[in-house]
């Protein structure tokens, strides 16, 4: 079992679905570009347990394709991205998950 994320033009994921594992070919496409060409959508694995990828999608996350990483919406423009893609806030009194 693996988890795919579909991202519209803009490279928002629009949906995380459960699927194939990674391993698997389906009719001799990965899972990806199977799931991809039968959505006629763009589809990223995504790592429920981040080991690829950074971050676990979510609907309204953004894939980075030159980082390879799912990054999630910035919650106010005084956060910045750390090294692992996580938004990291300088503001004292608040805190983030």
């Amino acid at each position: 079992m693996a988890h795919y994320a579909f991202l519209n033009d803009k490279n928002i994921v629009t949906e995380v679905i459960t699927g194939k594992d990674e391993t698997e070919l389906i009719d001799g496409l990965t899972p990806e570009v199977w799931y991809g060409n039968y959505r006629n959508q763009k589809c990223v694995r995504t790592s429920y347990n981040n080991k690829i990828r950074y971050n676990y999608a979510g609907i309204g996350y953004t894939y980075d394709s030159d980082a390879d990483a799912f990054i999630a919406p910035q919650c106010h423009p005084e956060c910045t991205l750390d090294n692992k893609y996580q938004w990291k806030c300088n503001v004292v009194g608040i805190d983030l998950p």
